[in-house]
């Protein structure tokens, strides 16, 4: 098996922008891509608060053009996902699904967080079509449109909030009577004039036709009646989960499930292991904290590379 100086694990953002960094080091970093080459904004239509592109860019020519510039510096991208990681020695050895093996004296685990979806027919269809699971992202893009928000906790009301900014109506839809929220976050939404509500609703059907979503086909709980209700965008907002299972609970989380880091660092619990992007961010969750905390892993490992190397030599 040959032996890595870093193998980073994920190629959205975080991943793509620490093998840039990593490789215009000289280290050659060797990136594994995971199910989803390029993380969620490749499923993302327009992009347009990514800094350097004033007319703005699709997500997909975004992830591209980072791909591009990683290979350009001596970065190696292989096909894959990565099933395990031994973190109890070092170097540390990496197990792929294909039964491969990878050693590596550092790792970056960049591997993101999956939206949480309702599972329910046209939602994957309509997916930058008119659902999204992102108000900051694409909440501009539906200015005096009307909107449903799906979900009753704290997500939901934040995101319904925010899309008011930009909607005709935003409707939040949930299907107990009852919010999860925090009677602060349901002030803040009931308060709001644009806010609509659809309780004790659950979500049965997307809605929609060649030019994107049309509506939500929901049932009342309490009579099993259905209806639909209108709606030109539909934002899930009833929660991520950080894509952290093939790391078997060898590192520290929080209660979310979520790495945890040095504050103000990508340093995760164990020496030589570094977390970038969403699979370590609970709050932001934009491309551009992502690329930010990509190039932080990447100068911590190359720090801790150093460091070692310096420890053996001397």
């Amino acid at each position: 098996m040959k032996k890595h100086d870093v193998v980073i694990v994920g190629t959205g953002p975080a991943g793509l922008t620490a093998a840039i960094y990593l490789s215009r080091a000289g280290l050659a970093p060797l990136v594994i891509e995971g199910v989803q080459p390029g993380g969620q904004l490749t499923t993302t239509t327009e992009v347009d608060n990514f800094p350097g592109f004033p007319e703005g860019i699709t997500g997909p020519e975004l992830m591209e053009n980072m791909r591009k510039q990683a290979l350009r510096f001596g970065a190696v991208i292989q096909a894959g996902r990565v099933a395990a990681v031994d973190t109890s020695r070092r170097p540390f050895a990496l197990t792929l699904e294909s039964g491969e093996q990878l050693i590596a004296e550092a790792v970056i685990i960049s591997t993101g967080a999956s939206s949480k979806m309702l599972g329910i027919p046209g939602e994957k269809d309509y997916i930058g079509r008119g659902v999204s699971t992102c108000a900051t992202c694409d909440g501009f893009f539906f200015r005096g449109k009307k909107i449903i928000v799906i979900g009753g906790g704290d997500t939901a009301m934040e995101e319904a909030n925010f899309l008011t900014r930009f909607a005709s109506e935003v409707r939040i839809v949930h299907r107990r009577a009852e919010l999860k929220a925090s009677k602060i976050m349901q002030d803040h939404a009931r308060a709001n004039s644009k806010i609509a509500w659809s309780l004790n609703r659950t979500p049965l059907e997307v809605i929609g036709g060649p030019l994107g979503v049309t509506g939500l086909r929901v049932r009342d709980e309490a009579t099993g009646e259905e209806e639909v209700l209108e709606a030109d965008g539909i934002f899930v907002a009833i929660g991520h989960t950080p894509n952290t299972g093939f790391l078997g609970g060898q590192l520290a989380t929080d209660e979310l499930g979520y790495l945890q880091v040095t504050p103000g660092a990508s340093m995760t619990s164990v020496q030589g292991i570094f977390a970038c992007g969403d699979v370590q961010d609970r709050i932001y969750r934009q491309a551009i904290t992502s690329a930010g905390s990509g190039a932080m892993a990447a100068l911590d490992a190359e720090r801790f590379l150093t460091e070692q190397h310096m420890a053996v030599t001397v």
